[in-house]
């Protein structure tokens, strides 16, 4: 794998750390500004809002521009966002800082995800994504909890300036290691836009909202659903959602590698899997030890679905793939909040703290549905019969190179 694509993995870590590390540090950053913990809370949403806009504008607005002076200054807003959250002197700056940060959240993994499937042989793509977004679940295991830690005990302003600092070392990296990427031959907004005629890609983009709401509708509630039906106290909780990394980390090179074997059975197999780990869940959730082994399962199975439907999404939107795949990283915030809702509709209908996981098994085994419908319909398509002979005859020149 080439050194461009640890690059990406480096800024996809500063993102991942970023964006989850405001979640674990919201009573410091509420007692620091004087505010309530629940109005707090709004600093997340900010940042959901900044990657739901920022993932089509930025990325229509750069669409001719070469790939990697896009990267770059992707990479650079986003650190200049952090930098302001670090500065922010009242609550309502910090919102907006959030807001900004959040912008080239979608842009970034859009385009790096189209440039790491062009940096490596076809065959070769899924696993190329994976690596890429491996910064993303690496960032679950040691920059998280590391820089909730340190916000902890330097208070939370000393966490955004180390994410500064990843993230200008992510600038450098992807301006040094990168290459050259130039746009796709007639790239431009109306292009970017046909893409979305396509009725794969909306099935495609179908498969993300529903099926990986079920991951978030298990994931918003995971940690009052180990306190008071596992059993685990405050402190321990750390320790288990480091473990859920560990399972995300594994999903994602797992996911990599399938999908480059067998793209559509490995979306098919990594949605039934995350259903039936949920449905699992429901049970194991009131022993500490079967908890902490399904929490792994969960976060293995639930990011097997990332570099799957991400590298599907680029294969039906090929002709100008970038904001099709930016429009991945909007859908899996629109799953965030729906499975966070039906969650939330499920307690307070009295239902208890494992009824989340039930909602998100139901969910999940959707989103099976929906990608089991989707090969259907690809198998009966004639672009999809040209595209697999095409492959066909490209592995057959491979082996007659070798």
């Amino acid at each position: 794998m080439p050194l461009a694509l640890v690059a990406l993995a480096v800024t996809a870590f500063a993102i991942g750390t970023t964006e989850f590390t405001a979640m674990g540090l919201l009573p410091q950053i509420a007692h620091g500004l004087g505010v309530d913990e629940p109005r707090a809370g709004w600093l997340i949403s900010m940042y959901a809002l900044g990657v739901v806009i920022g993932a089509p504008l930025l990325t229509a607005a750069a669409a001719k521009l070469p790939r990697k002076a896009v990267l770059v200054g992707l990479v650079g807003l986003f650190t200049l966002g952090n930098l302001l959250c670090a500065l922010a002197p009242n609550f309502a700056f910090l919102a907006a800082a959030r807001l900004i940060t959040g912008l080239p959240h979608g842009a970034f993994f859009g385009a790096g995800a189209v440039a790491a499937a062009e940096l490596v042989a076809p065959h070769l793509r899924a696993r190329a994504v994976s690596v890429m977004f491996s910064g993303l679940t690496v960032a679950n295991i040691v920059g998280v909890p590391a820089a909730t830690l340190l916000g902890q005990r330097l208070g939370w302003r000393a966490a955004m300036l180390v994410v500064v600092v990843i993230g200008l070392l992510g600038a450098l990296a992807v301006a040094r290691l990168v290459p050259q990427l130039p746009s796709h031959p007639g790239a431009g907004i109306r292009s970017e836009l046909r893409t979305f005629r396509s009725g794969q890609l909306w099935l495609a983009l179908g498969t993300v909202v529903f099926g990986c709401a079920g991951l978030f509708s298990c994931y918003t509630y995971i940690t009052p659903t180990l306190t008071h039906v596992s059993g685990f106290a405050d402190g321990s909780v750390t320790l288990i959602l480091a473990l859920f990394g560990v399972g995300m980390t594994l999903g994602n090179a797992i996911g990599g590698y399938a999908a480059d074997r067998a793209l559509r059975p490995s979306i098919c197999a990594a949605f039934l899997a995350m259903a039936a780990a949920l449905a699992l869940f429901a049970v194991t959730a009131h022993a500490r030890w079967s908890a902490a082994v399904t929490v792994v399962l969960i976060g293995t199975a639930g990011f097997a679905t990332v570099p799957t439907v991400q590298t599907l999404v680029i294969q039906k939107a090929r002709k100008a793939p970038t904001l099709a795949s930016a429009t991945v990283q909007g859908a899996f915030n629109a799953a965030n909040a729906l499975g966070a809702w039906l969650s939330s509709v499920a307690l307070g209908a009295g239902l208890g703290w494992t009824s989340p996981t039930l909602v998100g098994a139901g969910l999940s085994l959707l989103g099976f549905v929906i990608a089991v419908a989707s090969w259907a319909v690809d198998r009966r398509t004639p672009v999809a019969v040209a595209d697999r002979l095409a492959v066909a005859v490209a592995v057959e020149e491979r082996a007659v190179a070798v």
